[in-house]
């Protein structure tokens, strides 16, 4: 099946729409600058913000300005309507229509406004729904109404390309007609020191792939695109843009915020979409890299890049030095940046570089005139969760099987083995605090003391089902959560309550991202497999079971390790038993092993 793109949307620092973002790329002109809408004392960091009010979001939207929207689902709202239009969909009779959405910080906005009177007064209770990221897209969905279902994939700086690449998953085993597939980040006061916490904001404009790099600038926006098959945009008379032709996704399994030396999981998610595309590392005529400025990333996927390409390095540049770095959002502003290059025949420049660095790649500096057939994209999160999406003008010639093959694999038929084939070998469960102590077992007692209850109780579940199973290393990890680690999230919403914006705790920070649970494990059980975090409230758990029976049902994977983990708070269980909700549970942690015969 060829998975083809019909529509794209963005809104980002450098433009609010196709047609200005291209034009911004071609005058090779920034949209980093000092911040003019996030109220921030840090006057002194540069960011990449979207051009916009929330008020002046709303009134392209049509939404009143009295309503509570978080700027993260405003501006999806805005890039999602673009996408639809420019796919010319109509909600006529489509089938089954899915958004799939990455975020992280989603309303973070919002709790960050309301944190204080919420201890007090009920008049802000109900921000609390918008908190979550799984509410952020059904939000987003709401304001359309023409989503059959919705899903959320958390896995900080690759959300957005995990979000395209579930998309093609779904489209391949006819769960879904039309995907509409993206991310959306806002700035937030609690996204921006919780990066200075880890001391990787550059003051001046960042300098990815630069012998000076200093670390990056964080920026805010949103893209999202139109996947379906060849066949389904054909009968819908749509026009074909460009088709995703190779995927990967791989767990560095090194560290929670750093990249390894060797670039691991980067190399083998770009080996992953050149494989599953049938394509040499010749065919590509240009890389738009994850680079970020920041001293690690750069040299890491420098070895990466090198590692896959040889002395042949195609051109190479990182466009957020334009954007900034979009976080959840970067690969599917990333991805339309790309499409634009690939139908305007140019490469974007490498902006802020000048000195080559020690070991590293000299990226490009943009072309006006280069012609692209081929083009990788890559994006790597916190926790070393890498992707990398491969995007051709033309389907490929040996795609042509309406079924799925396991990443990695050469092209050949592959029929779905039935549900029945999955059975599983070990189901763990955790429900109160006092069964923590049982970490001690399977990690040292210090490690034990630095992770918050939620980190605790997630890895003890997850490796008490993998002993049980008598696995060392699953093939995947897949994990679901509503809150995440909502401790951590709550000791620096404290923190800047009580104190303003001083050096936040980045280990508190660091276990705030929803995908850490899951990179822990990884980590733990040296696993470079597939990792990916569902956040769709409670039908967290019900995402990742599905996504793990299409792994196995597929033959991509023998062993899989699912989990969903949340935690309460004093403060949470008490502001909900304000909205009715009671019998929270302080701690509940399941993680299933699950394999199939065939």
């Amino acid at each position: 099946m060829n998975i083809a793109i019909t529509g794209e949307g963005i809104i980002c620092a450098i433009g609010a729409d196709k047609a200005s973002v291209l034009d911004s790329l071609r005058r090779k002109q920034t949209g980093i600058a000092t911040m003019r809408y996030l109220p921030s004392g840090h006057q002194e960091l540069p960011v990449g913000e979207v051009k916009l009010s929330d008020d002046e979001m709303k009134s392209l939207l049509g939404i009143e300005s009295s309503v509570e929207v978080s700027r993260t689902a405003l501006m999806g709202m805005l890039a999602v309507r673009q996408a639809l239009d420019d796919a010319g969909y109509h909600s006529e009779g489509n089938g089954k229509v899915f958004l799939i959405s990455g975020t992280t910080v989603a309303g973070m906005d919002i709790t960050e406004r309301h944190f204080t009177d919420l201890r007090t007064s009920d008049e802000h209770l109900s921000c609390l729904r918008y908190h979550s990221c799984g509410d952020n897209t059904r939000q987003i969905a709401d304001h359309f109404g023409c989503f059959s279902e919705v899903t959320t994939v958390s896995t900080a700086c690759s959300s957005a390309a995990n979000a395209l690449i579930l998309g093609a998953e779904m489209l391949k085993t006819g769960e879904a007609d039309i995907v509409v597939a993206g991310g959306t980040e806002a700035l937030s006061v609690f996204h921006l020191n919780g990066f200075n916490s880890l001391m990787i904001l550059d003051k001046e404009h960042c300098r990815p792939f630069d012998e000076t790099r200093a670390g990056l600038n964080l920026g805010e926006g949103a893209a999202y695109v139109v996947l379906e098959s060849e066949e389904h945009a054909r009968q819908r008379q749509a026009s074909v843009h460009a088709y995703l032709t190779g995927y990967g996704n791989a767990c560095d399994a090194f560290h929670q915020t750093a990249s390894s030396e060797n670039g691991e999981g980067a190399y083998l998610a770009m080996q992953q979409a050149l494989t599953m595309a049938d394509l040499k590392p010749t065919d590509i005529d240009y890389v738009n890299a994850h680079g970020t400025g920041t001293p690690n990333n750069d040299l890491s996927e420098s070895v990466a890049l090198r590692r896959v390409f040889g002395e042949q390095m195609p051109p190479v540049s990182s466009t957020k030095g334009f954007t900034g770095h979009t976080t959840s959002a970067s690969g599917s502003i990333e991805t339309v940046i790309c499409l634009l290059a690939m139908h305007h025949g140019f490469l974007p420049a490498n902006l802020g570089w000048h000195q080559p660095m020690a070991d590293g790649i000299v990226p490009t500096q943009g072309e006006d005139s280069h012609a692209l057939r081929h083009v990788l994209c890559n994006s790597f999160g916190f926790g070393g969760n890498d992707s990398s999406l491969l995007l051709s003008l033309d389907a490929s010639d040996n795609s042509l099987s309406s079924f799925l093959r396991p990443f990695g694999s050469k092209r050949q038929s592959r029929v779905l083995a039935p549900l029945s084939s999955i059975k599983e070998l070990a189901r763990v469960e955790i429900t109160s605090e006092d069964e923590l102590s049982e970490i001690r077992d399977f990690v040292k007692p210090l490690e034990a003391r630095r992770m918050g209850k939620l980190m605790k109780a997630s890895l003890l579940s997850s490796l008490k089902a993998l002993k049980q199973a008598g696995i060392d290393c699953p093939d995947a990890i897949i994990t679901g959560t509503s809150l995440g680690c909502w401790e951590n999230t709550e000791a620096l919403l404290t923190q800047i309550e009580q104190e303003g914006e001083v050096m936040l705790s980045p280990t508190n920070f660091m276990q705030s991202t929803h995908n850490t649970i899951g990179s822990n494990v990884a980590i733990r059980t040296h696993c470079h497999g597939y990792n990916v975090t569902y956040t769709q409230g409670d039908d967290s758990l019900e995402w990742a079971l599905r996504d793990a029976r299409r792994l196995l049902q597929t033959g991509r994977c023998k062993t899989v390790l699912v989990g969903c983990h949340d935690e309460t708070t004093p403060l949470y269980r008490s502001l909900m038993e304000r909205l009715g909700v009671t019998d929270l549970p302080s701690i509940h942690s399941i993680a299933i092993v699950l394999t199939t015969n065939s």
